[in-house]
């Protein structure tokens, strides 16, 4: 047991501190405070002796040194039950702290602000704060250290509980939070300061992944595994994290996936675009005039697969799409917002997760980096893909395609990234009709792409999303009748799958971009 006598609170969030001191002098705890804190605490009639009184040697540099000092370390270092350490602390005139109250400068919400300086962003770097909180807990065993304002009611039920002191196990609970409270503060600092004196390197020799759980899930990929949802907090973009949830179920591990897929394929379209997930991958994707002609017409591409789908849409969900969707089982729908009269219907179905954005969904900033984490190690690759131009795709075919077919293979090309690999798309218009994913063999991938389409392979275009390695892929698709292909190029038998296609009739373009995704 921890007996609190005297604590040191110096908070830049002053959120509840004054009840919580408050609090702790009704337990006879002696006060030390620091500046702007103390000077709060002592106008509320707090009873506050400053640290500058406790050290006997003034705040300086305009406030950048106020802690940093062998009284208040000491006082917080020393072993209780150590004699060397305390016959020290008696030798030096030092009285023990027991409790740090302490959370830092603002730098996350300083670097947030536009126009930010990096002068002012250096200046928010607190150095005294992180000291202290990793001083109170390393000696955790002695010291309680205190760094979320959310714990102040808990803290003071845990003096009441105990009659003034904090048990091992809850200070160690707290010493955990401190660490992690740090390591986040400092991995935010780190990746701003990348940003600014390295901004060319994509990859930084050190990279710190600053996430907070967001919420437990009910379980994993299956329903034997556990999971948990965590978020990155510095991003403040359009994503699923940052989505609110206005109806239904808990989100599932799965559904997160599938929603974070839907998501990111819409967004690649300016004009009313929807996408039917099913375990990451289109089961339909297509633009329209109308969010809701849109949304039939994707789901209609393959209704059968796209049962207990998840749904994107880059509009508001109207009542119109929403009475289409009401007539299908889907798991989840992502869009900008719904109507009121959307949400009015949809939300009679309990199952249902409905999640707004709440701001357009288009593509406005660079893909973030992809990471996959593999045992031991994380992969890391930047996220972008060149904007594909009609007037740059190479026609290598004698026929040349028309407008229309070129239209068709830019849309194509922009679902097929989004596609698991091996993967084959046909599409007509600005719509798909037949996707073939995630096969080992890519003339696998052709067949299942043109079986999903049936008649309305016929004259569609298809995309690979890399090159014919033999000219089966191009004899399968003339088969069901594709009349243009787009895919990559660069096979050691291009000119073999181009004389495959030109017997066939069929015109071809080769993008230079290879749209693997695993």
């Amino acid at each position: 047991m921890i007996n609190i006598r005297r604590a040191l609170i110096s908070v830049s969030d002053k959120n509840g501190i004054v009840e919580f001191a408050q609090g702790l002098t009704d337990h006879d705890v002696e006060i030390l405070s620091t500046g702007g804190t103390a000077k709060l605490l002592k106008e509320k009639g707090v009873p506050v002796t400053l640290v500058s009184e406790y050290t006997k040697f003034p705040e300086m540099l305009n406030g950048r040194v106020k802690t940093l000092h062998p009284a208040v370390h000491g006082g917080i270092l020393a072993i209780r039950n150590s004699e060397e350490h305390m016959s020290q602390l008696e030798e030096h005139g030092i009285t023990p702290i027991d409790m740090v109250v302490v959370n830092l400068y603002p730098f996350e919400q300083t670097i947030k602000k536009k126009d930010v300086s990096v002068e002012e962003a250096v200046e928010n770097i607190d150095i005294g704060g992180p000291t202290m909180i990793r001083s109170a807990a390393k000696n955790h065993n002695g010291v309680a250290v205190v760094v979320n304002p959310g714990r102040y009611n808990d803290v003071l039920e845990e003096l009441k509980s105990n009659g003034g002191g904090i048990s091992a196990e809850f200070s160690s609970k707290l010493a955990l939070e401190a660490f992690e409270h740090t390591a986040k503060y400092d991995s935010v600092i780190s990746d701003y300061l990348q940003k600014i004196f390295t901004p060319t390197i994509p990859f930084p020799e050190v990279i710190n992944l600053g996430y907070e759980k967001a919420m437990d899930l009910r379980y994993g990929e299956n329903p034997h595994q556990k999971a948990a949802f965590y978020k990155n907090t510095r991003f403040t973009g359009v994503c699923v994290g940052n989505a609110q949830k206005l109806h239904g179920k808990e989100l599932s591990f799965n559904n997160i996936i599938d929603l974070d897929s839907a998501l990111d394929i819409v967004m690649d379209f300016t004009r009313p675009t929807s996408s039917v997930i099913k375990h990451t991958n289109p089961c339909g994707v297509a633009s329209a005039e109308t969010i809701s002609e849109a949304y039939i017409i994707a789901e209609a591409a393959d209704s059968l697969s796209a049962f207990g789908s998840v749904v994107g849409l880059n509009r508001d969900c109207d009542l119109a799409t929403a009475e289409e969707i009401k007539k299908h089982f889907v798991e989840a729908v992502i869009a900008p917002d719904f109507h009121p009269d959307a949400l009015s219907l949809l939300s009679k179905k309990k199952s249902i997760r409905l999640l707004k954005t709440g701001t357009p969904i288009i593509r406005e900033s660079p893909v973030e980096h992809k990471v996959m984490k593999v045992k031991g190690g994380l992969l890391i690759q930047t996220g972008d893909f060149p904007d594909l131009k009609v007037e740059e795709l190479k026609v290598v075919t004698e026929k040349k395609p028309t407008e229309a077919e070129l239209k068709t293979m830019v849309f194509a090309w922009k679902v097929l990234k989004h596609v698991k690999s091996n993967s084959i798309l046909l599409a007509q218009g600005e719509r798909t009709v037949g996707i073939g994913a995630g096969q080992m063999s890519r003339v696998d991938a052709s067949m299942i792409a043109a079986r999903k389409a049936k008649e309305a392979a016929k004259g569609s275009v298809m995309a690979s999303d890399a090159f014919f390695p033999f000219r089966d892929g191009v004899d399968a698709a003339a088969k069901v009748g594709v009349s243009a292909i787009i895919q990559p190029g660069g096979s050691v038998r291009d000119e073999e799958v181009i004389a495959a296609a030109n017997e066939h009739g069929m015109s071809m373009v080769f993008s230079g971009v290879r749209l693997f995704k695993h």
